[in-house]
C-alpha cells in the first residue's frame, strides 16, 4: 500500500484524501502512517485594498492565516470515528499605516468528531463530522467578539474536478459583545472547490447568508501553481472578499476586498 494514498479528514479538520476512490481498508491504513500534526485550513499571507473605498493607508492591509490540526486518534473509536484538535489565527495587520498596528486578530480552536462515509462497494463516499467551536478576537470591553457554535458538516465530490462541503452550526452563549452577528453569518456555509487545471490551477468559493437577508458574504480564491514541481503545495492566491464579518471585530462593516499573496494549501478538498 503506497503512502501516496494518505489522506484524512473530518469535516472541521481531517482533510487529507487522494484524486481516487479509496477503500475502507486504504483509509485506516493510510491513518496509522499519517503524521499526527499537520497543516488544516490555508496557510497564508495576502496584501490587498478596497474595491469599494478609496485605496490608502487606512484602507488597505494584509491578512495572514496560520492553521493547522492534530490527531488524537488513529485506531477508530466506536462508530468508525476519529478525534482530532484545530487551532486556526486569523490576522488583519495595518502594515501602510504608522508603527504597522494590527486592527484585529481572530482565534479559532475547535475539536471534532469525524467519520468517513462508504457506499455498498466499501469505497468512499464523503466525510462526515461534528465540532465544537469556540471563535474570538481575545478583547475585552466594547470591542470584545465571541461566539460558540456546535456544528455538523459534510464533504463529498460532485465530479472528478469538483468538491463540496456543506456546514450547519448551533450558536450559543455569543450574544454579549456582538449580539447581532448571526445576521450577518447566518446559521450555515457552503464551499466549492473546482480543479480547472489539476496540480495548476483552481478556483473555491465560500458562501454565507445572514439570517438578516440583506447580509451575507461571498469569497471567492484563485489558487495558482507557478512551480514545474509542487510537492509541498505551494501556491499564490487571489481573494476577492464581498460582504460583510470578514473579521470578527468589524463584522458589521460591508467589505469588497482584493488581496493577493502567497499560500500553503490547505488540505480539506484533497480527498478522492
Amino acid at each position: 500500500m503506497k503512502k501516496t494514498f494518505a489522506l484524512f479528514i473530518l469535516l472541521s479538520g481531517f482533510n487529507w484524501l487522494q484524486a481516487q476512490k479509496l477503500t475502507r481498508d486504504q483509509i485506516n491504513d493510510s491513518i496509522r502512517e499519517i503524521s499526527y500534526f499537520s497543516n488544516h485550513l490555508d496557510n497564508y499571507f495576502i496584501v490587498g485594498g478596497p474595491t469599494n473605498r478609496n485605496i490608502n493607508s487606512q484602507t488597505s492591509n494584509a491578512k495572514y492565516q496560520v492553521s493547522f490540526k492534530q490527531i488524537l486518534t488513529k485506531e477508530p473509536l466506536p462508530f468508525d470515528t476519529y478525534v482530532l484538535l484545530t487551532y486556526t489565527q486569523k490576522a488583519f495587520w495595518n502594515i501602510f499605516e504608522d508603527s504597522f498596528p494590527f486592527r484585529d486578530l481572530n482565534f479559532h480552536p475547535s475539536i471534532s468528531l469525524g467519520k468517513f462515509v462508504f457506499d455498498k462497494n466499501e469505497q468512499l463516499r464523503g466525510v462526515a463530522s461534528i465540532s465544537l467551536e469556540h471563535e474570538s478576537n481575545g478583547r475585552d470591553s466594547i470591542y470584545s467578539r465571541s461566539w460558540n457554535r456546535l456544528s455538523a458538516a459534510y464533504r463529498t465530490q460532485l465530479s472528478p474536478q469538483t468538491n463540496i462541503s456543506l456546514k450547519i452550526w448551533l450558536p450559543f452563549a455569543s450574544k454579549e459583545g456582538n449580539p447581532d452577528l448571526l445576521d450577518y453569518v447566518g446559521l450555515g456555509e457552503i464551499n466549492l472547490e473546482h480543479k480547472l487545471i489539476s496540480n495548476k490551477l483552481s478556483l473555491a468559493l465560500r458562501a454565507r447568508k445572514g439570517l438578516d437577508f440583506e447580509y451575507g458574504s461571498l469569497r471567492t480564491r484563485i489558487y495558482f501553481n507557478p512551480f514545474k514541481r509542487n510537492i509541498a503545495n505551494q501556491f499564490l492566491m487571489v481573494e476577492w472578499y464581498l460582504g460583510q464579518a470578514e473579521s470578527l471585530l468589524d463584522y458589521r462593516r460591508s467589505q469588497s476586498m482584493i488581496r493577493i499573496g502567497f499560500v500553503i494549501k490547505g488540505n480539506e478538498f484533497n480527498w478522492f
